[in-house]
């Protein structure tokens, strides 16, 4: 088991390195800093823009800037912001708690919902339960999570006046947000669960349980839900890693003040600190996520462990 972790531990460096090189690089393929910040300063001269540059530590090389970076990460030290000088960490550090927030109420609705219906939809092949589980999970998959999230407030918050449109304030700001990542999600996941399911009732040990009077309820949720469940946590961890990636469009249609509305603030005014550390920190959750799916599932199988 150590030489596993050992081995994954050294995947989930060498990975952070890659992504925090090529962040780096992309993100000063945006445009000069200096320029914004000069906007509104009336006449200035590249004299001028040199100053701005210098102050900011742009006039250095990128391997120079990018050392730097890598020196204060190990630390925790994102930089300062161009715009105003807030540390950046600062800045992450408010915004992270609503993505995190936002990521596993998303999440949760989605696996409270998707596995009651896989199973059933698995127990019921072919029949009318199943095909009306399948063609709803279809309709899912076609909705943009724009198109939904506006949807909803359009319906919701200005029809009908039921929830707050825009704001993190409370439990029902919750429910528009988590239910626009949650439906998407849900309707992944009940084919995941149907599927597997179905693999797993056909096993021999399913026959067994069943030949010894095991109640239904019991042989799903005790013994083929179990079994099945290495791919299920596998994905859902994944999963959880591309909601935080994808989460950017909702937040900012729900005003959400997580990374996604931080992000797209720093694109916007080519604010390099901020957007370097919004994306290093996202990056780093998801190859951490990945990192802990590895682990449990080679708590789960043994046999992963050998690989």
């Amino acid at each position: 088991m150590a030489k596993f972790l050992l081995y994954r531990i050294l995947q989930a460096v060498f990975v952070v390195i890659a992504v925090t090189l090529i962040v780096s690089f992309a993100i000063r393929l945006t445009g000069d800093p200096a320029v914004m910040l000069a906007q509104g300063a009336g006449s200035i001269t590249e004299a001028d823009l040199d100053r701005i540059r210098e102050a900011l530590g742009l006039n250095q090389s990128f391997l120079t800037q990018y050392i730097g970076f890598l020196r204060g990460l190990v630390v925790g030290d994102f930089g300062r912001s161009f715009m105003g000088g807030t540390p950046v960490s600062d800045l992450i550090g408010r915004a992270l708690p609503a993505t995190l927030a936002l990521a596993f109420a998303s999440l949760f609705v989605s696996i409270v919902v998707s596995i009651p219906l896989g199973i059933k939809a698995a127990v019921s092949r072919g029949r009318w339960p199943d095909q009306m589980i399948r063609i709803f999970s279809l309709i899912g998959l076609s909705f943009p999570n724009f198109w939904l999230a506006i949807m909803l407030v359009l319906l919701l918050s200005i029809t009908f006046n039921l929830l707050p449109p825009s704001g993190m304030e409370g439990f029902s700001s919750f429910i528009m947000p988590a239910a626009t990542m949650g439906i998407i999600l849900t309707a992944t996941n009940v084919r995941l669960v149907r599927t597997t399911m179905l693999d797993t009732l056909r096993s021999q040990y399913i026959m067994v349980a069943r030949a010894k009077g095991l109640s239904n309820t019991v042989v799903l949720y005790k013994h083929a839900l179990r079994n099945c469940s290495i791919p299920l946590i596998t994905y859902f961890g994944l999963q959880f890693g591309g909601l935080l990636g994808g989460i950017v469009v909702v937040e900012r249609v729900f005003n959400w003040p997580g990374l996604g509305t931080l992000a797209f603030e720093a694109v916007s005014a080519r604010d390099y600190p901020v957007l370097q550390g919004v994306i290093t920190v996202l990056s780093l959750m998801i190859i951490s996520i990945n990192l802990l799916v590895d682990i449990a599932y080679g708590l789960v199988d043994p046999r992963v462990r050998k690989e």
